[in-house]
């Protein structure tokens, strides 16, 4: 390895993860570094990137750590640092939930052409139903969106998706259903927030002026996530350098907006978009890296709930009976120490998650 490669950033990715009893012991012996003030790890995969070339440096184990960190040159190991501090510290609440343990998104698309549920929800009582539904079976957030953004989808008028969510959005919130809306248009934020929206989840990530700035006037929490392109052409022909790097890097420029916008770094959660302008082999390097965009120091959403990736990496099924493979990346998620999880399916992910808490209860479980 050269010099010169080690003055790049860096990248950390927690491997090795341990939780409740083991964790504390791991760290009070000096093996592992703490991780979100729950759990730890005891290894780091580092990668650095320099003039557009990522190079993977390999596990490093904290005791190898320690003793070589001193040589490591300064603004290299300042970079692994300050993730480090990042991944250490437990995350506050978000939107006044605690996420200390993974809470759920339940996923309403009041639209006729989402990719899973498009057309069954497009009715204002059909719609609230179902995100009642939701919360009975245990939502912490109902996620309500009226522009479909599947691979493909033809734009919507910002007057159309204000007419679909908004009396949605006002019948859930008076029958006390915590309400966020899904849009990145500054319009339908305004109107949503007025409705009584507590979250604005973002696509774009606010990339749009208008749409930082209604943000930002709300004093909401957001949740920014990465997209490459925009939903009618995202998928032909979707191309990173490193996907969870690159978006790592997004990420962190969008915070900046934000918090230089005015709004607090702790009313900001990122969600890194499978599926969103990804192949199968992206969207799998950032489930394997999830652990990494902790280091951004804020809550993390992650939603693969039945996309497309899954039934690809299976036998093909249709959305509807991607069930089992939704499930499967929800536990992974979770174990990775997701914060939230924006689920289709809240009964059947609520019990999983309940399930594998339980099995693994005698260690103090990271989920």
């Amino acid at each position: 390895m050269s010099a010169k490669s080690l003055q790049a950033t860096a990248y950390v990715t927690p491997r090795a993860l341990l939780a409740g009893a083991a964790a504390r012991e791991a760290v009070a012996a000096g093996w592992a570094w703490p991780l979100l003030g729950e759990g730890a790890y005891a290894a780091m995969e580092v990668s650095t990137r320099e003039n557009g070339s990522v190079t993977r440096l390999g596990a490093i184990v904290r005791t190898a750590y320690d003793k070589d960190a001193s040589a490591i040159p300064q603004g290299l190991r300042a970079s692994i640092e300050m993730q480090m501090a990042a991944l250490a510290s437990k995350r506050g609440a978000f939107a006044g939930f605690d996420v200390s343990k993974p809470i759920l998104m339940g996923v309403l698309n009041v639209t006729p052409d989402s990719f899973s549920d498009g057309g069954r929800f497009d009715s204002a009582e059909a719609a609230v139903a179902h995100g009642v539904a939701l919360f009975e079976a245990g939502a912490a957030l109902v996620d309500v969106g009226g522009e479909s953004t599947r691979p493909g989808a033809v734009p919507v008028g910002e007057h159309a998706e204000i007419a679909r969510v908004v009396p949605v959005v006002k019948a859930l919130t008076t029958r006390g259903v915590p309400v966020s809306i899904d849009t990145r248009h500054a319009a339908v934020m305004a109107e949503a927030v007025a409705a009584g929206a507590k979250v604005i989840n973002d696509i774009s990530a606010l990339a749009d002026a208008k749409s930082l700035a209604a943000a930002a006037k709300s004093g909401l929490p957001v949740v920014l996530m990465h997209m490459q392109g925009e939903p009618r052409t995202m998928q032909d022909n979707p191309t990173y350098v490193w996907a969870p790097g690159d978006i790592y890097d997004f990420l962190a420029s969008r915070i900046a907006a934000c918090v230089a916008a005015g709004i607090a770094k702790n009313r900001i959660a990122v969600d890194p978009g499978l599926g969103f302008g990804k192949t199968d082999d992206h969207n799998a390097a950032i489930m394997d890296h999830l652990a990494m965009f902790h280091g951004l120091g804020c809550a993390l959403v992650v939603g693969a709930s039945r996309k497309g990736f899954i039934g690809r990496m299976s036998r093909g099924e249709a959305a509807k009976d991607r069930l089992a493979g939704s499930l499967a990346a929800a536990l992974h998620a979770a174990g990775q120490g997701a914060q939230i999880l924006r689920v289709h399916d809240v009964a059947e992910t609520r019990q999983a998650l309940a399930v594998a808490r339980q099995l693994s209860a005698a260690h103090g479980p990271l989920t």
